[in-house]
């Protein structure tokens, strides 16, 4: 049996480019999304409970906060004058943190449209990275542009980072998403299963100072992956990424690799059949953990699969029955044609558990990734919020009650390119992806329910719950961006406002 209890939390939390008391990259200070600290695990908009500002948006925009130095750097789109499905002009953000308003404001412009508020990303997606000197935004219409803190421009260039992806901080150089196929009327098609290699997407490093091209990996990478740089036993930093997904991705072979953080040179490649690379790529005591259709492997640093879980097969679940939780056994739906039994960039490692949502249920699920041990345990899809009324829980995804947004920003206009942004959190879109504080894992949705987890208790019951929470009222409210955290105050991003949540 892998023994990877010990030291899991430590390994998880030890490699640390940016300081722990800020939130300098979409994926926090030490690059897997967990930090240390203590946050509110209940509050209300609605109810103004534990929140100590809202700030209004000129825009929709889905960028994670980032934050360095009591200082706020997210993006927006530019505002609209009408109803809108398109967009390719942002406004890069930097506020105060103790209070919302907004410092300097910078237009990055870009070429290639895309669609406003989408389930997957827009322009505006990819969070700022920052090492407290300089901040780079990025415009995933193509541009990124750096600025010193003043709001200086450093240097811009034209390249087309991915939307969906996270850029992040190693050794002076900012990683990023690269693609090479350009968009047609907002959207990427079907019809670049064989593109030459010249056309595949990689990862790049851009040195943060100057801009220029540091390293490109020598392997592809699919738009729908998330890699996170973790660190070796050997000391050297690496990057696990996949292959493999929907609109017939030309990079081959499907499966995983692992690359050098500091070169970009492929350390393992393992080829797997059919696999969908659309998740989180998390690194412990060199084993990869990767969501493989119905399973959940473990592999070394040789490349090779030690170990493997069925997370669909005759799994425990708690159950709400309409009344109470119960627990029972089911086997999971899972979709062969499509690879998929997670919702995509759902998955988020922290100690000795590796969380996802499911795809076809609104559950949450973890593996001990020390005893294999799977579990899941059944969430509302929604909660219904309104002032002087009591709370209402939605706990099906078809439920008549269930409040889709209106997709509108603050002006009343519809921003929205794609009708599946309508939806919740499970299933076939890019989720928020978890964050996580202290004790406490935090799982936003689309509809900006956002859900207060116990990561750590023992079973992952209804007592794990520690708080069901809303960003706005149900219909008002919309979100792709994921919590961020600094100095006890937790920040969201909504489609119409900025948001600080005091601790409890």
């Amino acid at each position: 049996m892998i023994r990877l209890a010990f030291l899991l939390f430590v390994v998880c939390t030890a490699f640390s480019p940016l300081s722990a008391a800020d939130w300098g990259q979409g994926s926090g200070p030490n690059g897997s999304y967990v930090a240390d600290g203590i946050a509110a695990k209940e509050w209300s908009v609605v109810h103004s409970k534990n929140i100590a500002w809202v700030k209004p948006l000129p825009e929709t925009g889905q960028s994670t906060v980032v934050i360095k130095d009591g200082k706020l750097f997210y993006t927006c789109y530019e505002p609209l004058k009408s109803d809108s499905d398109l967009g390719s002009d942002i406004i890069a953000h930097c506020a105060d943190a103790e209070t919302g308003e907004v410092l300097w404001q910078r237009t990055i412009a870009g070429r290639h449209p895309l669609r406003l508020s989408g389930c997957f990303s827009d322009s505006t997606s990819p969070p700022a990275v920052t090492d407290g000197e300089l901040v780079c935004f990025f415009n995933a219409s193509g541009t990124i542009t750096c600025f010193d803190m003043k709001g200086n421009e450093v240097w811009s260039r034209e390249a087309m980072a991915v939307g969906r992806s996270q850029p992040f901080l190693v050794d002076g150089s900012v990683v990023y998403t690269k693609q090479t196929i350009m968009p047609k009327d907002g959207e990427f098609g079907h019809e670049h299963k064989n593109a030459r290699r010249e056309q595949w997407t990689q990862l790049e490093a851009l040195d943060l100072a100057t801009g220029k091209t540091v390293w490109t990996s020598d392997c592809g990478v699919n738009m729908g992956a998330i890699p996170m740089v973790s660190r070796l036993t050997d000391g050297r930093d690496a990057i696990a990424l996949g292959r493999g997904g929907g609109h017939s991705p030309p990079e081959r072979p499907l499966g995983v690799s692992v690359i050098d953080g500091r070169s970009g040179n492929t350390i393992w490649t393992l080829p797997l059949d059919r696999y969908m690379s659309t998740q989180t790529y998390p690194i412990v005591n060199d084993l990869s953990l990767i969501f493989h259709g119905p399973e959940h492997l473990w592999v070394n640093l040789s490349g090779e699969i030690v170990r493997r879980v069925s997370i669909c097969s005759d799994v425990p679940v708690q159950r709400w029955d309409g009344k109470e939780y119960s627990l029972g056994r089911e086997s999971l739906e899972y979709q062969p044609k499509k690879g998929r039994a997670i919702t995509q960039q759902s998955n988020l490692l922290v100690g000795k558990y590796h969380y996802f949502r499911a795809y076809t249920k609104p559950y949450l699920g973890r593996v001990n990734i020390d005893t294999g041990k799977v579990e899941y345990l059944q969430l509302p899809v929604q909660l219904i919020r309104e002032e002087s009324k009591n709370d209402r829980l939605i706990w099906s995804l078809k439920d008549m009650g269930f409040v889709p947004s209106e997709m509108k920003n603050q002006n009343g206009f519809v921003v929205m390119g794609d009708k599946r942004s309508r939806t919740n959190t499970w299933g076939h879109h890019a989720s928020p992806i978890m964050t996580v504080v202290g004790q406490h894992l935090y799982l936003p949705t689309l509809v900006g329910t956002v859900y207060c987890i116990d990561w750590n208790a023992d079973r992952l019951d209804e007592h794990a719950i520690l708080g069901i929470n809303d960003l706005g009222p149900a219909g008002g409210t919309w979100t792709r961006a994921s919590l961020s955290y600094a100095d006890g105050k937790l920040y969201a991003h909504t489609i119409k406002e900025l948001i600080c949540i005091e601790a409890d």
